[in-house]
C-alpha cells in the first residue's frame, strides 16, 4: 500500500509541476489575458491518457498505471481521468449514464466552487 501511495504521490508531484510550467510557457508565448495553460494541458493529457490506456493494456504493462495515469497524468491535467471515465461509459453503450456523468460533473463542480467562494467570502470578508 505504501508503495502504491508513493507512486501516485511522485507521479502527481511531477505532473503538477509540468502543468504549472506548461501554463507559464503558454501564457508567455501567447501573451494574452486568458487561462492558456488549462485547456491545452487537458487536451494533451487526455490524449496521453487514451494512448497510455491502450499501450498498457496491449503490452500488459499495468504496473505503471498508478504512477502514470493516477499520478503523472492526474496531476498534469484536471481532466484526463474525467475524460477516461466518460469515454468508458460511452464505449459501454451507456450513453445516458455518460451524459449524466458529464453534465453533473461539470455543473456540480462549478456549483461547488461557487459555494466555496460564498462560504469563504462570508467567513473571511
Amino acid at each position: 500500500m505504501l508503495l502504491n501511495v508513493s507512486l501516485v504521490a511522485l507521479g502527481g508531484a511531477l505532473g503538477s509541476s509540468l502543468r504549472y510550467l506548461a501554463g507559464l510557457a503558454l501564457t508567455r508565448v501567447f501573451a494574452v489575458n486568458y487561462p492558456m495553460g488549462v485547456w491545452p494541458v487537458n487536451i494533451l493529457g487526455s490524449f496521453l491518457m487514451g494512448a497510455f490506456v491502450v499501450y498498457a493494456h496491449h503490452k500488459g504493462y499495468t504496473v505503471a498505471n498508478l504512477f502514470v495515469m493516477t499520478g503523472l497524468l492526474g496531476g498534469f491535467t484536471t481532466f484526463s481521468a474525467f475524460s477516461l471515465e466518460a469515454v468508458t461509459l460511452i464505449e459501454r453503450g451507456q450513453l445516458a449514464h455518460a451524459a449524466l456523468y458529464v453534465g453533473l460533473s461539470v455543473v456540480l463542480s462549478i456549483l461547488g466552487l461557487m459555494a466555496g467562494l460564498a462560504v469563504a467570502r462570508g467567513v473571511w470578508l
